[in-house]
């Protein structure tokens, strides 16, 4: 049996914190003699045995009146406990953060904007609050009855350039749809240790997964492979020479790592890569990536946009660092797609 109590007032002994919230439970029939954390993450399902186990140890937990902090405590039948759930980072992960969104066009089913580098997306590991998400979910109240707040795609923290958020489900559903029939048209430049040796466009069609020797690193698998997924990058070389190239990079498929996973199958890492092989290198230690033209048909208005970006600062500074040349018409157009790439 379960009670929750709004706006408690702690226990004594037990300390209150800002968003906490306390719930009364009697210990039934069935948890006579169960382990205090184990009866617990019976009764609370939507917190995690681990979670329930640092409130017991923080203090947050009380056994018939008093304070227990051994999550092996062997529980007696009709015991009445006070559990003082606090908030975690994973449960701050979906509050709203007002902060600068650099956005670049918006009405009320989309909006399109510049990610800097050093944002993140979506809520994770290390990252908790801060993101994209958070800013989408202080910036209109919609977002917070879509999917991901109306993320549809990411970035990499490291990776900078053009995004579109649904505002709206049906824009979201639509846009949802158009990308898997790769109806979206997705554009990166990217700068590439090595003086190239293939052609000056190079469709790479190899199935990327998990790597299983680095389970932080996406990888190239073999054809057929259970435990990958079909991916193509179409590569243009832009500029070159013995040290570098300067490439534009087409999606067809959006998988994570996938510019980053198949240039460095092709022998020719990111600069700034260390994931995959690349180095800091022209004074640019991050990943050289950046999202540089999108374009879409509006999921509502019908009509098809582009939207172009800078190069930023750094990656700008490298490629001349290289001794590289930039030329945007090199870029393929941001043209509607005759129809889906298989």
């Amino acid at each position: 049996m379960e009670k929750i109590i709004e706006a408690p007032c702690p226990p004594e002994g037990m300390d209150d914190d800002e968003g906490s919230e306390l719930r009364e439970l009697t210990v039934d029939a069935a948890g006579h003699g169960q382990r205090l954390d184990r009866w617990l993450a019976q009764q609370l399902t939507a917190f995690s045995r681990t979670y329930l186990q640092q409130l017991i140890d923080d203090g947050a937990v009380q056994v018939a009146g008093r304070v227990v902090r051994k999550s092996a405590l062997r529980l007696r039948v009709g015991d009445p406990l006070r559990v003082l759930l606090r908030p975690s980072e994973q449960a701050l992960a979906y509050t709203p953060q007002t902060m600068a969104l650099p956005i670049v066009f918006e009405d009320e089913h989309i909006l399109v904007l510049d990610k800097p580098v050093g944002m993140v997306v979506h809520p994770g590991a290390g990252h908790w609050s801060g993101t994209l998400l958070n800013g989408l979910l202080a910036h209109h109240a919609g977002a917070a009855a879509l999917p991901r707040a109306g993320i549809v795609h990411r970035l990499d923290k490291d990776t900078s350039g053009l995004m579109v958020v649904a505002k709206s489900a049906s824009a979201y559903d639509a846009l949802v749809a158009a990308i898997a029939a790769r109806r979206v048209r997705r554009i990166y430049v990217a700068l590439a240790h090595g003086r190239w040796s293939g052609g000056a466009e190079v469709a790479v069609e190899q199935p990327i997964g998990r790597d299983p020797r680095q389970r932080l690193r996406m990888a190239v698998h073999p054809h057929g492979s259970p435990t990958s997924k079909p991916a193509r990058t179409d590569v243009r070389v832009v500029d070159g020479n013995a040290a570098a190239t300067l490439v534009a990079c087409r999606l067809h498929t959006g998988r994570t790592h996938q510019i980053r996973v198949h240039l460095a199958w092709l022998g020719h890492p990111l600069v700034g890569d260390v994931l995959y092989g690349g180095r800091a290198a022209w004074g640019l230690a991050r990943q050289a990536l950046h999202a540089a033209r999108l374009g879409l048909r509006h999921p509502v208005l019908g009509r098809w946009m582009v939207w172009d970006s800078a190069l930023p600062a750094d990656v700008q500074q490298a490629i001349e660092a290289a001794g590289l040349h930039y030329n945007r018409a090199l870029l393929w157009p941001g043209d509607e797609p005759d129809g889906a790439v298989e």
